[in-house]
C-alpha cells in the first residue's frame, strides 16, 4: 500500500529510469548481447516496475505514470519474450570503430600472451644471430635477408629507378593475400589446442627478432626501422591479433572450468573469433598497401626520419584505437543509470 504517493514516485522513478534506458539500447540495437550481469538487472528492474504498477493502479490521480508504466512494462515483457528472429543487418562503421576495439579488449589477457610468445620468439632469434652469426641461413631462409645488411643498404639507396614500377598495386595484393593466409592459419591451429598458434607465433618473432639483431649489428638501425616501421607497426599487431584469436579458440576448446559442451562453448565465441580475423584483415590490407607505397622506397628518395616519424604516428593510433574505441558506448551499456 502507498501511503505517499509522490514520495513514491521520487523513489521509484530512477528504477523506471534505468529500465527504459536499457530497453532504448536493446531497440537501436537489436542484435546486442547483454552479460550475465546486464540480464539480471534487467530482469530485477522489470519486476520492480510492474510491481510499482500494480501499486499505482489503485490511485485515479495519476494516469500519466500509469500509461508510462504500462508502456514500459509492455516493451519489457516484449523484449523478454521475444520469439522472433532479430533483424540482422551490419554496419562496418559501427563495426570496426565499436565491435572490433570491445572484441579485442574483451580478450585481452589472450593477446598480451600471443605478444609474450612472439617476444619470446625475438629474443631466441635476435641471441641465435648474436652469438652465432653463421646460423642466419637456418634462422632466415629467404634469399633477401641471406644478403649482408650493409651492402643491400647501399644498393638500395644507389638505386635510381623505380623497381616497382607497374607492379605496386600487384605486389601490394600479393603482400595483403600472404599474410591474411598466414593469419588464418594461425587462428586455424588453435584447433591443435594451441600448440599450432604458439609455434607460429614463435617462429614469426624468431625472424623478426634476428632480422632486427642482423641489421643492428651491421650499423644499419636506422634503415632498419625506415624499412620496418612504415608497415610493420601495423602488420605485426594483426599477426598478434590472429594469434590472439588462435589462443582463445584453443582455451575454448580446452574448455577449462566450464561445464558446457563444446558446441556451446564454441557457438559463444564464434562471433568474436570471426570479428577478430575481420579486424586482422583491414589491418593487413593497410600494411600491404603502404608496403608496396612508402616502405620499399628509401634515403634519399623517403628520408628514414620522416618514414619512422610515419610510422610512429601509425602506431600511437594503433593503441588509442584499441584501448579507448568504443570504451563509451560499453560504459553507457553496462551502466544504464549514467
Amino acid at each position: 500500500m502507498i501511503v505517499d504517493l509522490q514520495r513514491f514516485i521520487a523513489n521509484e522513478r530512477p528504477f523506471w529510469n534505468g529500465l527504459e534506458k536499457m530497453l532504448d539500447h536493446l531497440e537501436i540495437e537489436p542484435n546486442a548481447r547483454m552479460s550475465l550481469a546486464q540480464l539480471q538487472l534487467f530482469h530485477q528492474l522489470y519486476e520492480r516496475t510492474a510491481a510499482d504498477l500494480a501499486k499505482i493502479t489503485t490511485f485515479s490521480s495519476e494516469p500519466e505514470t500509469r500509461r508510462y508504466l504500462e508502456n514500459l512494462v509492455a516493451r519489457a515483457y516484449g523484449e523478454i519474450h521475444e520469439t522472433r528472429g532479430k533483424q540482422r543487418r551490419f554496419y562496418p562503421l559501427e563495426w570496426f570503430f565499436h565491435t572490433l576495439p570491445q572484441t579485442f579488449r574483451r580478450h585481452v589477457r589472450a593477446f598480451y600472451l600471443s605478444l609474450a610468445i612472439t617476444i619470446a620468439g625475438c629474443l631466441f632469434g635476435g641471441m641465435a644471430i648474436a652469438f652465432d652469426p653463421g646460423s642466419k641461413p637456418v634462422l632466415m631462409p629467404f634469399p633477401g635477408l641471406l644478403q649482408d645488411p650493409r651492402q643491400r643498404v647501399a644498393e638500395e639507396e644507389k638505386a635510381t629507378h623505380d623497381r616497382l614500377n607497374g607492379w605496386k598495386t600487384t605486389f601490394s595484393a600479393e603482400l595483403m593475400t600472404h599474410n591474411i593466409q598466414v593469419s588464418v592459419f594461425t587462428l586455424a591451429l588453435g584447433m591443435t589446442w594451441g600448440f599450432g598458434t604458439i609455434l607460429m607465433l614463435f617462429y614469426n618473432g624468431v625472424i623478426l627478432g634476428a632480422v632486427g639483431v642482423d641489421y643492428i649489428r651491421a650499423g644499419e638501425t636506422q634503415f632498419l626501422l625506415g624499412w620496418l616501421m612504415p608497415h610493420g607497426v601495423i602488420e605485426i599487431p594483426a599477426i598478434l591479433i590472429a594469434g590472439q584469436a588462435g589462443l582463445l579458440l584453443a582455451w575454448t576448446i580446452i574448455g577449462r572450468g566450464s561445464r558446457l559442451p563444446l558446441r556451446a562453448r564454441l557457438r559463444e565465441i564464434s562471433s568474436d573469433l570471426v570479428t577478430l580475423i575481420f579486424g586482422v584483415g583491414c589491418l593487413l590490407v593497410w600494411a600491404g598497401f603502404i608496403e608496396a607505397f612508402l616502405s620499399q622506397y628509401h634515403q634519399p628518395v623517403i628520408p628514414y626520419n620522416a618514414k619512422i616519424a610515419f610510422g610512429g604516428i601509425e602506431l600511437i593510433l594503433l593503441i588509442l584505437f584499441l584501448a579507448k574505441s568504443g570504451a563509451r558506448k560499453t560504459r553507457k551499456a553496462v551502466n544504464p543509470d549514467e
